[in-house]
């Protein structure tokens, strides 16, 4: 399991308690941030039940705090600031095998985009695969390789005389969409490489039904190629 995997699965599992799950309902529903007197009223449990599972839903990261003097007053007298809690603005989502249907909605928004001010569709669809691949290169500071990379999208590479994919992470897209997907993918996955330096080449490995893995796969670079 990677890192990035078990945060996710950690933040999801903190859900599981019903009371928990209870209390981020109810102050997801409100729209403001809420004390923890006015949470525990809303579940009907003690503030201090309250006060545990608030705080594990911010250390999760699914609850955000805050400070606030709930009277409005100021200065000397005004008493001490109550914590309040509203809901966090991230997006947490766990599946097996690792899908990454954000990744795909982004390029093909921006290829619609590009369609939309005049370029030709199957351009669009290649400038956009490209720039979402250098944007996902430049979003990394440790220098990662194309396999480190490609497994944090959830491709599960594996070195088997070149860098072969063994999961799809658009597969319900490409199932039913498998020209389009795959030939995206292909694009991505070549900018991918270039944008970390890689020599590989990128090549279509298969699609469509009974097909295992991902579409591409990374062959070694071949050496009768010219610069």
């Amino acid at each position: 399991m990677d890192e990035a995997f078990g945060r996710r699965a950690a933040t999801v599992a903190a859900l599981a308690d019903p009371l928990r799950r209870a209390l981020y309902r109810f102050v997801a529903e409100q729209p403001g941030a809420v004390s923890r007197d006015q949470a525990a009223e809303g579940v009907e449990v003690p503030r201090h039940t309250a006060k545990f599972h608030l705080d594990r839903l911010v250390d999760e990261g699914l609850l955000v705090a805050e400070f606030r003097r709930l009277t409005g007053r100021t200065g000397p007298g005004a008493g001490r600031p109550a914590k309040l809690y509203r809901r966090a603005r991230k997006e947490v989502s766990v599946s097996l095998p690792s899908r990454r249907y954000d990744l795909a909605g982004q390029v093909f928004a921006d290829a619609v985009e590009r369609a939309l001010a005049g370029e030709p569709m199957a351009a669009a669809l290649d400038d956009a695969a490209d720039a979402a691949a250098h944007a996902v290169a430049s979003s990394y500071d440790d220098s990662p390789s194309v396999p480190d990379v490609l497994s944090r999208l959830g491709y599960e590479p594996r070195e088997e005389g070149g860098v072969r994919l063994r999961n799809c992470p658009y597969d319900r897209l490409a199932a039913d969409h498998p020209d389009l997907v795959c030939s995206v993918n292909e694009r991505f996955v070549t900018g991918l490489c270039a944008a970390l330096g890689s020599a590989g080449r990128v090549t279509r490995a298969g699609a469509g039904p009974g097909a295992s893995g991902c579409c591409v796969r990374i062959d070694p670079e071949d050496p009768t190629t010219t610069p």
